[in-house]
């Protein structure tokens, strides 16, 4: 799992490029980033996949803001970020947490 921060426009604008690679006991098909820049939208576009087994999306999100998001796979299970700015708890179960970018 990779984040990569690219800040653009005057530092205006950072585009976050998610990376996620099937393998360490992620084995999916689809998997979908839901956060608070999108509305926690569980039916999101999939990450794409330019070769077998890699999952890339890029996002434009506005700076000196926080946002929490979680990665959706294959619609059943969720998987947080271990290279996350953070993690707080998700308000759903105690033992669910969310990751956080700072950008």
């Amino acid at each position: 799992m990779i984040i990569k921060k690219e800040y653009q426009r005057k530092n205006q604008v950072c585009k976050v490029v998610f990376q996620m690679t099937n393998g360490d006991g992620l084995y999916a098909s689809k998997i979908r980033i839901v956060g608070e820049f999108n509305n926690w939208d569980k039916k999101a576009k999939p990450m794409r996949t330019p070769k077998k087994g890699v999952f890339i999306q890029e996002v434009e999100l506005e700076t000196n803001q926080e946002y929490q998001f979680r990665y959706l796979v294959d619609d059943i299970f969720w998987e947080n970020e271990p290279q996350a700015d953070g993690l707080v708890p998700s308000g759903v179960d105690v033992e669910d947490y969310n990751s956080i970018i700072v950008v």
